[in-house]
């Protein structure tokens, strides 16, 4: 009976060993529940939450020049030296050889009228010198000839071998080939400067660049009727106009009350407004010594120190005034952010980026201050959203509405 006893007392390992992994199961069940929930909390949370409103703003860049801006007017660049070319005779326009465009050097020909007439009397002209200028050389022949039998007729009349007759008859042919030598010669002259005044009426048939240019406008075509006048019907009074674009100015107006901030010489930063990313040194040229009583203003002309082939006459630009001239560092532009949208936590800037609606805290990098602007050196790059101001609700993750939209 007690070894009966003792068999029974004996431990079942098969039951103990199905005991331990239920118990395990159990464990990794409750674990895995409470995982769930937790992941569940979290993604809910926020859910469940209001998003937060909140003003945005755009990372930009910025020109240090912006800071440094004493005043800022609008314009226009004007070519200061420009031209309407025309002819200076009345003809038929038969060849134009320049396009809106071309550049022209001083000299060129751009156009040509008919010039068949004129080019007619200017051959008349040549041969009318060419047979002056033969008789002028048989006149001369024949003074030579006169004044050696002068001077040999003198000869004999001193010895009585001649009359005195044929003396004086001798001496009248020499007057008379001195008078035939300075004739001839002034029909040289005259058929020189007829010859010179059909070469110029050939050459107002050419007309020519005044100065080194760019072509602008073409206001005559081939077949066209040119006149200095330009009062005739359809008759055109200009063939081309051209501009040089070294002389390009920008005319702003500037107010009268702000004219205290301008002086000949002040540097300044021409933008135009058909390029916003160029930005190019000027310099005060000129302030136009009368004012506008129409806008209470005084034009004031800028020139520029940096060239630019994208530079047109008749753009409009803006003109920022500066206190100083600019360093070349300076002219590049920075990526920069409103300061107030700038986190100091822990001795670590940061901002909160708007990603999908959502709030990510973002740590920066940042340089200078640039008025009401950071720059940024690291962490955000140009045109991404981040939020202006961030009140205490704000923080890593949590949704947001822009005020707004």
């Amino acid at each position: 009976m007690a070894n009966e006893d003792l068999t029974k007392l004996k431990i079942d390992k098969s039951q103990a060993a199905f005991s331990g992994k239920k118990r395990k199961k159990t464990v990794f069940v409750v674990v895995a529940i409470l995982v769930i929930l937790i992941i569940g909390i979290a993604l809910f949370r926020d859910m469940l939450l209001p998003a937060v409103e909140v003003e945005a703003t755009t990372v930009g860049e910025v020109y240090p020049s912006q800071t440094l801006a004493l005043l800022n007017a609008s314009g226009y660049v004007v070519a200061q030296r420009k031209a309407a070319v025309a002819s200076k005779v009345t003809g038929r326009l038969v060849a134009i050889s320049v396009e809106e465009g071309d550049v022209v050097k001083k000299g060129d020909v751009i156009a040509r009228l008919e010039n068949e007439d004129v080019a007619a009397s200017q051959k008349q002209a040549s041969a009318n010198l060419e047979a002056s200028r033969a008789e002028l050389e048989r006149a001369k022949a024949e003074l030579y000839d006169a004044k050696i039998n002068l001077d040999r007729q003198k000869d004999l009349v001193a010895k009585d071998y001649v009359s005195r007759l044929e003396y004086d008859s001798a001496d009248a042919r020499h007057k008379k080939a001195l008078a035939s030598v300075a004739s001839a010669e002034a029909a040289v002259r005259a058929y020189a400067a007829a010859l010179h005044g059909a070469e110029v009426a050939v050459g107002y048939t050419f007309i020519r660049a005044p100065f080194d240019a760019v072509v602008l406008t073409k206001d005559a075509d081939v077949g066209d009727i040119v006149t200095p006048i330009g009062a005739a019907e359809l008759a055109k009074a200009a063939v081309v106009t051209i501009a040089d674009m070294d002389s390009l100015l920008v005319e702003a107006d500037v107010s009268e009350s702000n004219l205290k901030q301008v002086k000949a010489g002040e540097p300044c930063e021409i933008q135009l407004d058909a390029f916003p990313g160029l930005r190019l040194r000027g310099e005060v040229h000129m302030i136009v010594p009368t004012a506008d009583r129409t806008k209470a203003s005084v034009m004031v002309k800028v020139k520029f120190l940096d060239k630019d082939k994208r530079i047109l006459p008749e753009m409009s630009a803006k003109v920022a005034f500066l206190e100083r001239t600019l360093k070349p560092e300076e002219l590049k532009p920075r990526v920069a952010v409103n300061s107030s949208a700038i986190v100091t936590r822990s001795n670590r800037k940061s901002v909160f980026l708007i990603s999908d609606k959502t709030a990510i805290e973002t740590p920066v990098s940042t340089g200078e201050q640039l008025g009401d602007m950071t720059e940024i050196l690291a962490g955000v790059k140009p045109g991404d959203r981040i939020i202006l101001k961030p009140v205490g609700s704000v923080r890593n993750r949590a949704r947001v509405k822009i005020a707004g939209e």
